[in-house]
């Protein structure tokens, strides 16, 4: 458990979207390399996916490399990768907390884009705590929201040309069922730190009814504290999903 005093929230989000924004930033303003802030990104991502759980929400999705981040540096993008399969090898190696924790990683995003080395070990991360139920932590890579949509119509019209399924068949949750989030309920809150405002192509079918919180906080500086703020915002807000 935190070592933080957790609020008696009246509303929890089921599931939070985070966007992790700031990290080059965060590196630049040190003087280090931006490779530097991506590892401090990284370290990030699991103190506050494991908070979440504490708080009592029941998934996180972060959003950690785009489809569109493959035009960066090399050197960048090359970095990165190395810093995810670090990443997934820990997360092998820490099998057996996460089962103690109840953390379930997925990964959402085109895995046949990415080295086949790395889409076995995200194979193997899903494969070893898919039974854990106390939170769900995906991590979209090589994610766009556009191109997971595209991916939805393609598999719809694959089926609809091979008989399987009619064309009254075809309506918003033949969609949302064939999206890498399927099976989950749409993210309730979405955070954004590093003072931008906007989606990114991140969660754009699932982020409908969104609600939204950005911080000026740069990522790899983000705390409980402000995982907590948001919360608390999120609770003040009225969802009518289009009622009066």
């Amino acid at each position: 458990m935190s070592d933080i005093i957790i609020p008696d929230f009246a509303v929890v989000p089921r599931h939070v979207g985070v966007i992790m924004d700031g990290n080059g930033r965060w590196a630049k303003k040190r003087g280090l390399e931006r490779t530097k802030g991506h590892i401090e990104g990284a370290k990030k991502f699991r103190e506050i996916g494991e908070f979440a759980a504490d708080c009592g929400v029941k998934c996180v999705t972060f959003y950690a490399f785009s489809t569109e981040n493959w035009s960066r540096p090399k050197a960048e993008v090359d970095a990165i990768m190395a810093l995810f399969a670090d990443y997934l090898t820990e997360a092998i190696d820490r099998v057996e907390e996460d089962l103690k924790k109840g953390i379930r990683i997925r990964f959402f995003g085109d895995k046949d884009g990415v080295d086949p080395r790395l889409h076995a070990l995200m194979d193997e991360v899903e494969d070893l705590t898919r039974g854990n139920d106390r939170i769900m932590l995906n991590l979209a890579v090589n994610y766009g929201g556009r191109q997971e949509i595209t991916r939805a119509a393609r598999e719809l019209a694959r089926e609809f040309a091979e008989g399987k399924i009619s064309e009254d068949a075809i309506n918003e949750q033949a969609i949302s069922d064939r999206l890498y989030s399927a099976g989950l309920p749409d993210p309730d809150l979405i955070i954004r730190p590093s003072g931008e405002q906007r989606l990114s192509n991140f969660l754009i079918w699932q982020a409908a009814y969104s609600e939204f919180w950005y911080s000026d906080v740069l990522w790899p500086d983000f705390s409980k504290e402000d995982f907590l703020e948001a919360l608390k915002a999120y609770e003040k807000r009225s969802r009518r999903f289009g009622n009066v």
